[in-house]
């Protein structure tokens, strides 16, 4: 049993050498807005994404390219010997969570209220190398 269970954390740690990731957490951007700039960049390689969130009018794609820059920066910490060009990092996985939601009232007709939801998100991208893996 404790051989299983080295041979998994081993292959788990040389998965994870070749990837790296960078989280944003609490956005204050509705997760489906940030869903609609996320699928645009999911799967492609770094420096199309980069060109892709730079030149899109959403706001949501200003926070996503700093984003991806952190996550490559991690890449590049972690990988010193190893260079960018040569080892085609990509955008492995891009999720978007909910976060809390701040609850606001909006007066309404008759002595009413409407609540207003005003909603944020968690962002995690996960960058990896195609080179290393084949």
């Amino acid at each position: 049993m404790g051989k299983r269970k080295h041979n998994t954390a081993v292959a788990l740690k040389e998965a994870r050498a070749n990837v790296a990731f960078a989280k944003l957490n609490n956005c204050p951007t509705s997760p489906r807005k940030m869903r609609l700039v996320a699928d645009l960049v999911r799967g492609v390689e770094v420096n199309k994404a980069l060109q892709i969130l730079k030149f899109n009018t959403k706001e949501a794609s200003a926070r996503l390219e700093t984003l991806l820059l952190s996550a490559v920066a991690n890449w590049q910490a972690k990988n010193e010997d190893a260079r960018m060009e040569d080892s085609d990092l990509f955008v492995k996985e891009i999720q978007v969570d909910s976060a809390r939601v701040l609850k606001r009232l909006r007066p309404a007709p008759q002595g009413r209220a409407h609540r207003i939801r005003k909603r944020s998100n968690h962002v995690t991208i996960v960058v990896g190398s195609k080179s290393e893996k084949e």
